[in-house]
């Protein structure tokens, strides 16, 4: 029975939830399972090593640090900008924009200046997973070339 490795193409099921409150953040419930060529950056490192083994129906439970999810929180990615630089759009606490370098979470408005992170919204979070291996098999050679894995009928881009 194949097993989750580099090149492999692993099917999952996954309930992320933070540990501290329970809170659930990510859920495939409901919907496709997770579909990833393993080993090609497509997946935290944490996610894919805590399944590395892993046969079909196989059932782990994890919990990574932030140094295996999306990293600490970095405070030079805080920082204030002109709400001018928003031209059409106001900036309200909360939005998720996107910018040149990337998305970015606005935090406070404080009159004519913008307070924007640009962490990940799980940086610094311990995340924990539950999840189900649905399917694992070899990826093809379409597959390694694009370097990610294609869908049923192999042509999904």
């Amino acid at each position: 029975m194949p097993t989750i490795e580099k090149d492999a193409v692993a099917s999952v099921h996954y309930t992320g939830t933070l540990p501290e409150s329970g809170e659930v953040f990510d859920s495939s419930e409901g919907r496709d399972p997770l579909t990833f060529l393993v080993g090609h950056k497509q997946m935290i490192p944490g996610f894919e090593e805590e399944l590395m083994g892993a046969e079909k129906g196989e059932r782990r439970t994890f919990t990574l640090e932030p140094e295996r999810a999306y990293g600490p929180k970095i405070a030079e990615a805080i920082q204030q900008i002109p709400s001018e630089m928003f031209g059409e759009i106001t900036p309200e606490p909360g939005m998720t924009l996107m910018s040149d370098v990337g998305p970015f979470n606005v935090v406070s408005v404080d009159g004519d200046t913008v307070t924007v992170d640009f962490n990940h919204k799980l940086a610094g979070e311990t995340l924990q997973f539950s999840v189900e291996v649905v399917d694992v098999r070899a990826a093809s050679e379409e597959e390694l070339a694009h370097g990610h894995a294609h869908g049923p009928d192999d042509n999904e881009h």
